[in-house]
């Protein structure tokens, strides 16, 4: 067999490896940040279906969970990018 061919197929190999090791340590923070994402549009959901509320006080129970939500997916972001960055604990930063 060629060994460019050999030469790429271990490279691939080595790319595997490399995102089985970021996946591995990226799983749990994903798996958390989708709980509580759904947990938070959920919760918007509710408020929006509950009669009787005022609608500035629905307005202000829907916005909040959304609010939180989109932090939630920012955080997950920034979590991300520090993993495959070779930053698995955030303590060296203190």
């Amino acid at each position: 067999m060629c060994p460019a061919v050999l030469a790429f197929g271990h490279a691939l190999r080595e790319g595997d490896m490399m995102q089985m090791k970021y996946w591995k340590k990226m799983a749990a923070p994903i798996v958390i940040a989708f709980i509580m994402i759904v947990y938070y549009i959920g919760a918007a959901i509710f408020f929006m279906a509950v009669p009787g509320v005022p609608m500035a006080v629905k307005i202000l129970l829907v916005i909040v969970p959304l609010i939180l939500a989109a932090v939630m997916l920012g955080v997950l972001l920034s979590r991300m990018k520090e993993i495959k960055g070779g930053e698995e604990d955030d303590l060296s930063q203190y």
